[in-house]
């Protein structure tokens, strides 16, 4: 009963791959860019998604979180299910709208918002992140409303707003409502691998932060008139990076990078011209930090840097998280959801999926740390906000089939 079921949901997947391809497309059509980010926000996006599961008989509920920085000042979130035999508990696939900006147009070769299709491949931005995987959902839905196999508890697919930007208008605000259960099973596609050869159970802590070093302007001839934020700006940056890296130093062998980083990355422009000594300097952090540390730790560690090279050279420095989120607990590899996914991964695809840790940060985070065990896997190329960001057909194709028959696996 169970090959039948699996064969008849793959043939129901199959069937509608043209038309897959079809909606795809188009959804990527409509700029869904983060409004934190100058974007125009998820509303028409969601629209055009609603539309299509109202017109597959779906019953669709919506969320909509204010944001007087969107427009229409609010951000939605919208969610369809299939009824099981257990009615009170859901297997959830959540993706999300939003998408970043599109970057440098000069190193796009197509329009990254008209997709362009090409030798097995969709050209756009979102198309990867996290555009196949929602759609590859939303056709595992249909598929299995098509065959119409007996399901062991409801599946459903939340769309969700601001994953780009921290989810507080995401699935933060859901969670807050109360939308979903302790015993609810939560698959996230939003990262993976070419031969989808990893679930991912565990994801590291983040910190993002901000330090502007105040100094004096002075022409670079009299340097001894000013002081050199920029200098000492410098100074702070090595500091931190040899405090942090020198501390932090456990490794946990879950990860394919099986210890903490603390990276300098972003500089802001300080003056336009070589001969002034600036006299402000701004320069950002991130940090991807293990578990087994506690944020706040590392977070007193920063300023207690930031005071010593303040005294040190008599500048002011201001310390500035942009975003910090702690790391939930890992997802244990014989829970229900890891265990099915993983049966439905080697089902389908022949590889047996191994469990691993990441330093990137989805929303599966935000779930695990509310007590809500959570599987994290697609089959991706890995190319999220790069110039030329592509989708391959078949593992949209593919990764339908594998989130259509997890649910079979468990009856």
């Amino acid at each position: 009963m169970e090959t039948d079921a699996l064969d008849r949901v793959e043939s129901a997947v199959d069937a509608r791959a043209r038309e897959m391809q079809g909606v795809f497309t188009d959804m990527l059509r409509i700029k869904a860019v983060n409004p934190r980010m100058g974007g125009p926000g998820e509303k028409e996006r969601a629209a055009f998604l609603e539309k299509f599961l109202r017109g597959n008989g779906f019953a669709v509920d919506r969320v909509d979180v204010k944001d007087g920085g969107a427009p229409g000042g609010v951000r939605p979130s919208i969610s369809a299910k299939i009824g099981g035999k257990d009615s009170g508990r859901n297997l959830w696939y959540i993706s999300h709208l939003d998408t970043v900006p599109e970057g440098s147009r000069d190193l796009w070769k197509t329009d990254p918002f008209e997709p362009v299709v090409r030798d097995g491949k969709v050209y756009a931005r979102g198309a990867e992140d996290n555009g196949q995987s929602l759609v590859a959902s939303l056709f595992a839905l249909l598929a299995l409303k098509e065959v119409g196999a007996e399901l062991p508890f409801n599946v459903g697919v939340w769309f969700v707003a601001d994953e780009e930007f921290g989810s507080d208008y995401g699935i933060k605000a859901l969670l807050e409502k109360g939308l979903f259960k302790k015993t609810d099973l939560v698959v996230v596609p939003d990262a993976g691998t070419p031969t989808g050869s990893d679930i991912e159970i565990a994801e590291k802590g983040l910190l993002w932060m901000k330090l502007t070093t105040e100094g004096k302007q002075v022409h670079a001839s009299l340097p001894k008139k000013g002081l050199n934020a920029h200098r000492v700006g410098m100074e702070l940056a090595l500091d931190l990076d040899r405090v942090l890296n020198g501390k932090y130093t456990k490794r946990n062998r879950l990860y394919d990078y099986p210890v903490s980083s603390f990276e300098p990355t972003k500089v802001e422009p300080n003056v336009g011209n070589i001969n002034t000594i600036p006299g402000e300097d701004v320069s950002y952090f991130d940090c991807r930090v293990l578990p087994e540390y506690d944020l706040d730790a590392v977070v007193r560690d920063v300023k207690a840097t930031v005071r010593r090279v303040e005294k040190k050279r008599r500048a002011k420095i201001r310390f500035e998280k942009v975003q910090m989120e702690s790391a939930g607990p890992a997802t244990a590899s014989d829970s229900d959801v890891a265990a099915l996914l993983r049966r439905a991964v080697s089902a389908v695809t022949g590889v047996k999926p191994r469990f691993t840790g990441i330093g990137g940060q989805t929303v599966g985070n935000l779930f695990r740390r509310d007590g809500i065990p959570t599987a994290v896997w697609s089959t991706i190329d890995d190319v999220p906000h790069e110039p030329n960001e592509y989708s391959k057909l078949a593992n949209l194709v593919n990764d339908a089939k594998v989130f259509a028959s997890v649910p079979l696996l468990a009856v």
